[in-house]
């Protein structure tokens, strides 16, 4: 589909099928007069992400979804980076276990996760987001918001909200895991919550 050269931000599209995102990125862009549409409304099969970096795969996603439709198009990839793995499991956090042989599974990541670390004394890890939003598939300059938040993996899990590897992410200032976290106070100072910070701070300059 040929993109608008002039394209407006009244109507972007979500680079994800996941409603929970839809909800979320929604509720902020709407003070901005932005109207978020998830791409499986308009057609759009998801992206591959060969990519061994969050920017480099959120990127490709947001072009990915932008090519198709001709509109606007926001996408994020994040993870869990732990120091001890030399940065593992990354990019690959969602299929961490199923690339390893086991099934594709929040529990099963987990264990392996656990296991890897076993007799390491550095626990320190980090979450990582990455939040893109291109104006047309060819974009030159993308605004991209970036967060990562700092912890380390506990030995053992703690606290039912959340999803994801949360249980067993610490928090030392906090003294609780991220699933112990009530839901509002995780989107407030989440990883995701610092990199939309960021992207909708780099929006307001540029739509101004």
């Amino acid at each position: 589909m040929q993109a608008d050269p002039n394209p407006s931000l009244n109507r972007v599209v979500l680079a994800s099928g996941n409603a929970g995102k839809l909800r979320e990125f929604s509720a902020l862009f709407a003070p901005l007069g932005i109207a978020l549409i998830p791409q499986g409304e308009l057609g759009v099969p998801d992206a591959p992400e060969p990519h061994c970096t969050f920017l480099e795969n959120a990127l490709e996603k947001a072009r990915h979804a932008s090519r198709l439709t001709g509109l606007p198009a926001l996408a994020d990839d994040s993870g869990l980076c732990v120091d001890a793995l030399a940065g593992a499991p990354g990019v690959y956090s969602a299929r961490y276990a199923s690339l390893n042989g086991g099934e594709k599974s929040d529990e099963a990541n987990n264990a392996l996760l656990i296991r890897e670390l076993a007799g390491r004394t550095d626990r320190r890890a980090c979450y990582v987001a990455v939040l893109v939003l291109v104006r047309s598939a060819d974009d030159p300059r993308p605004l991209v918001g970036e967060g990562v938040w700092y912890g380390e993996i506990a030995r053992t899990p703690a606290g039912g909200n959340g999803f994801g590897y949360d249980p067993y992410f610490y928090l030392p200032d906090q003294g609780k895991t991220a699933a112990e976290l009530a839901p509002a106070d995780k989107n407030a100072v989440s990883h995701r919550a610092m990199a939309l910070r960021e992207l909708l701070a780099k929006l307001d300059r540029a739509t101004r």
